[in-house]
């Protein structure tokens, strides 16, 4: 593999995104979510940090081993388990013979964690709803509470899934390790390009979650697309402290005007087995929530979110403005393992570290990305957005990208005769 090679810019945004997180006071709001935790353990406790449950002391210690635990334990009724959506890729390997076989492997994702947060959740919810200025509204609480669940369950580190993937292959998935999530890559039956499987958890009655995934079997030659969430596709305020918990525990989920209809036309000028990968920093807490959005407003993909899950919500907020370039660097590099011959269209922010991250995976696989689209946001009022928006940031993040790959944008309409030109051209 190619080495990595990061753009002046780099450097650039990382004192950017600091300089946000100093001029928006994400700091203050940080501490008094903190506060508010510590002024009252039985109550706040989880919602500093949730309590890694695992009565038996030796497979407390065992639980630390992870997917090389030697005793996980069975998921039990009292447990909630997750199964994320996955995508499907061909892989070659060496046969005992000396030929070489070509086979299907999926990465499964499961998190496992106690259906029954140990803190009183409705005090919790009061307490969100002082902070971001919330008026009384029972029907606002509840949709606070519903999706702040996530973040108050305890975690269940050392627990095994099994699940049965399209009716008949049954996977034996490795235990959870201390942030209660485990990843697989395992062979899966061949499928046509483009089918979705879906993939069960075999749990006692009782267990609740997200107990069925989809697997996307994607064509090996031709398009993908890999998309940031946050402020791309979906409106969350990253600058704003207070206008990430209104837009993640209080708002309709909304998303940028014109963008639904931007990834519907793509998907129609590449073809139904092309997958999209949607990358946010936000934690594996938020993903039934971001789930849904994805379902009702852009293609099936798979979410590949920050695996610091279970965090603390004053973790929410570092999750989404520290460190963003190398994760996303991380989660994109992973992909072009799993599909190094695929034509790739990016699409992203100047929120972020967007522009340099897609910078750096260009220069590691020259020729492997045909067109990257940075959204150029001006439609909130973010204290210094006007210095990630200059156009010397991204001449810096695309040293070396030629200018015909990236495009700067502010409206969508902008990018249709450009797809249709990437698409045509291959």
């Amino acid at each position: 593999m190619n080495s990595l090679r990061y753009s002046t810019s780099s450097c650039n945004v990382t004192e950017m995104q600091q300089k946000t997180r100093r001029q928006s006071r994400f700091q203050d709001v940080e501490s008094s979510l903190e506060a508010r935790t510590t002024s009252n353990q039985r109550t706040f406790r989880s919602f500093q940090q949730p309590k890694r449950l695992v009565s038996d002391p030796i497979a407390n210690i065992l639980s630390y081993l992870g997917p090389r635990n030697p005793w996980p334990q069975p998921v039990t009724e009292d447990d909630e388990v997750w199964l994320l959506d996955n995508t499907a890729f061909v892989t070659t390997k060496k046969a005992r013979d000396g030929s070489y076989l070509r086979v299907w492997d999926a990465e499964f994702i499961t998190a496992v964690f106690s259906q029954h947060p140990s803190c009183v959740v409705s005090e919790v919810v009061l307490q969100i709803a002082e902070l971001i200025g919330l008026a009384d509204s029972d029907e606002a609480k509840k949709t606070i509470e519903e999706r702040l669940r996530p973040f108050l369950m305890d975690i269940q580190p050392g627990k095994q899934v099994l699940a049965l993937h399209g009716g008949e292959t049954m996977l034996k998935l490795s235990p959870g390790g201390r942030n209660g999530i485990s990843f697989d890559v395992k062979a899966v039956p061949a499928a046509p390009d483009g089918m979705i499987t879906p993939t069960t958890a075999v749990v006692p009655e009782g267990t609740t979650g997200l107990l069925q995934s989809r697997t996307f079997f994607a064509d090996q030659q031709g398009w993908a697309v890999i998309s940031d969430i946050d402020d791309t596709i979906k409106i969350t305020q990253t600058s704003d402290p207070i206008g990430i918990l209104r837009s993640t525990f209080v708002a309709e989920p909304e998303p940028v005007p014109g963008m639904p209809e931007l990834y519907k036309f793509i998907q129609s000028e590449i073809t139904s087995a092309s997958p999209f990968f949607y990358l946010s920093a936000s934690p594996y807490n938020l993903y039934p929530f971001l789930r849904g959005f994805r379902d009702v407003n852009y293609p099936q993909g798979q979410l590949i979110l920050r695996d610091a899950s279970w965090m603390s919500i004053p973790g929410l907020l570092s999750n989404l403005t520290v460190g963003t370039q190398e994760y996303k660097v991380e989660g994109v590099t992973k992909i072009h393992g799993w599909l190094p011959n695929k034509k790739v269209i990016c699409i992203g922010d100047s929120t972020q570290g967007d522009p340099e991250a897609y910078g750096v995976i260009y220069r590691a696989h020259p020729g492997w990305i045909k067109a990257i689209f940075i959204r150029k946001v001006t439609d909130i009022a973010a204290l210094g957005i006007e210095e990630k928006n200059k156009p010397e940031r991204f001449q810096s993040a695309f040293t070396d990208v030629p200018a015909n790959v990236w495009k700067v944008f502010e409206d969508p309409a902008e990018l249709y005769d450009v797809v249709r030109r990437v698409v045509a051209a291959g």
